[in-house]
């Protein structure tokens, strides 16, 4: 996530003298950080927003079938806003095509990445990623279709189901990632809203993600007994 340069507060007074009648200099006044142009920082949570609202305005006028993804789509389903450095969809494969044109007709500028999963879209100083493949499963009709339409700041749009993001989330850890830190408010607050005897069965016997399972039983955020 590119962070918004801030020109450095304080600083010494004039030189050689008091201003005050007391021989004492007046206290320095903070200014704002500002960017090199002089504008204010814009903020970064909501340029993510209107970004993803453009992306997903102009996915629906395309007529192919996707779903957002990520961090956003957490904060679809109630998770408050902690976005990373990008908005995600999830589309197949064979869609994408159509999808990138109709993106590029929209003023998004769009790029083959160098992974063969993925391309890549940038707009209003944001990232975008269409996806074609979570933790290296194909993103297939089934998975979309288990989408739910939400209201992502004010815009309707299909997100991908919480059972489905917590399994993909689950089935990306690996010894090079291994960060609970995300998961575990998320599995908190989307508890009621996970099929966690599904989650169980299909991640039992991964390492990483039975781990975590794990400590959530022991939290009692779940109950890998009763299967819930």
């Amino acid at each position: 996530m590119k962070k918004s340069p801030a020109d450095a507060a304080g600083g010494t007074g004039p030189a050689g003298g008091a201003d005050g009648a007391d021989g004492v200099s007046p206290p320095e006044t903070l200014s704002p950080p500002t960017l090199a142009d002089g504008q204010l920082p814009k903020d970064h949570t909501q340029a993510i927003l209107e970004v993803t609202k453009r992306v997903a305005a102009l996915l629906k006028q395309s007529g192919q079938p996707f779903a957002l993804a990520g961090s956003v789509a957490a904060f679809a389903h109630g998770v408050p806003a902690r976005f990373q450095h990008d908005t995600d969809f999830c589309m197949r494969r064979e869609d994408a095509d159509a999808a990138i044109k109709a993106l590029e007709a929209g003023g998004i500028e769009m790029r083959r990445a160098a992974e063969d999963w993925l391309v890549k879209g940038r707009t209003g100083g944001e990232e975008i990623d269409l996806i074609f493949e979570l933790a290296r499963r194909p993103v297939g009709t089934e998975l979309l279709e288990r989408a739910s339409v939400k209201s992502v700041d004010s815009v309707w749009m299909p997100v991908l189901s919480p059972t489905d993001l917590m399994d993909s989330l689950l089935a990306a850890l690996s010894e090079h990632y291994c960060d609970f830190g995300d998961l575990l408010p998320m599995a908190r607050m989307l508890r009621e809203q996970i099929d966690w005897a599904r989650l169980d069965a299909v991640h039992r016997d991964e390492p990483l993600p039975d781990s975590f399972l794990y400590l959530l039983d022991r939290l009692r955020v779940i109950d890998r007994g009763k299967g819930t």
